[in-house]
């Protein structure tokens, strides 16, 4: 009698739930919502656990934030901040949209798909996208050369730039070595010049390896200038 009793007062239409409201979440979040409910509708609201049908949204990578509450006249309603994409991460197996705090929120099917977002690569780029970040801002000046960042050792990271030009940067304070390239080539013109890396690493002494064309070139020079001076 009891558990009648119970099924008809929880059946009752003031507590049924009928239909779901979904706001601030995109087409395939909307979708994947709606696939991992607890009960299929009309349903009663003392069946649909919202705890739980949270923490089952919450576990969605593209979700930041959740909230859940059955409003009079029987709709659940769901309200979602969605993380926003800030960065790529390519990896040896896909390429990774990543948050600001370095949290995944989609795969995508190539860079392409995205052109928009700056790229990053290498183990651990990942755990350091706020650094990753703050050096694309200091980098502002030569964005348009930037091909990406790659992460060496899990512990620093090189800037990729186009005609196959590296910066070395150090682990420690890596946003002041790019402001100290951008220094140098404001005064020196120094990007410009024929190299393949530029190496930062060393505070005190930054070098430079040329490229195969440019090192032969000073090897004909300094050549030359050996040959004048034995003549001499």
């Amino acid at each position: 009698y009891y558990e009648t009793m119970r099924e008809r007062i929880q059946h009752r239409p003031e507590f049924m739930v009928s239909l779901m409201k979904i706001e601030g979440a995109s087409p395939e979040v909307d979708g994947a919502i709606r696939g991992m409910a607890p009960v299929a509708l009309p349903a009663s609201s003392f069946d649909i656990d919202l705890d739980a049908y949270r923490g089952l949204i919450k576990r969605l990578d593209a979700v930041a934030e959740a909230s859940l509450v059955i409003r009079p006249g029987g709709t659940l309603e769901i309200k979602v901040t969605e993380r926003e994409p800030v960065i790529l991460w390519r990896t040896a197996t896909s390429v990774e949209m990543l948050d600001a705090a370095g949290h995944r929120v989609a795969t995508i099917t190539a860079r392409d798909v995205r052109p928009d977002l700056p790229l990053i690569a290498g183990a651990g780029a990942d755990r350091a996208v706020p650094e990753a970040l703050a050096l694309l801002q200091a980098a502002g000046p030569i964005l348009p050369r930037l091909r990406g960042l790659v992460r060496m050792g899990e512990r620093r990271w090189d800037v990729v730039l186009d005609r196959n030009q590296r910066l070395m940067l150090p682990e420690q304070n890596p946003v002041r070595a790019m402001d100290r390239v951008l220094a140098l080539d404001a005064a020196e013109d120094l990007l410009s010049r024929d190299f393949t890396h530029l190496d930062m690493r060393n505070n005190d002494r930054p070098t430079i390896r040329l490229s195969e064309t440019s090192l032969e070139k000073f090897r004909e020079i300094t050549g030359q200038v050996t040959k004048a001076k034995a003549g001499q």
